[in-house]
């Protein structure tokens, strides 16, 4: 299977071909990339299946993206922190 590369914050990540954005931020060991806005609590992949939004990253500038379901393309630049929930 293929590597694909991105970058989380500014430092490299690989992914393999076909895996979402949560699932390399797992595999690399990332298990937490953002923070609840009243209580700073940490947050990463909780449902998996796009249903909850604590897995919200910031990819190619657009923010509020659900990790768990979208696709890691090569050369994606996300971000953590700058996204809150739509509905809080």
């Amino acid at each position: 299977m293929s590597e694909i590369n991105g970058t989380l914050n500014g430092m490299p990540i690989t992914a393999r071909a076909g895996q979402t954005v949560g699932a390399a931020l797992v595999a690399a060991g990332i298990t937490s990339w953002r923070s609840t806005a009243k209580t700073s609590r940490p947050r990463g992949l909780f449902c998996g299946i796009g249903v909850c939004f604590d897995c919200l990253v910031t990819a190619d500038g657009v923010p509020n993206q659900r990790a768990c379901a979208m696709p890691m393309r090569d050369g994606m630049v996300l971000e953590t922190g700058m996204g809150e929930r739509p509905d809080a």
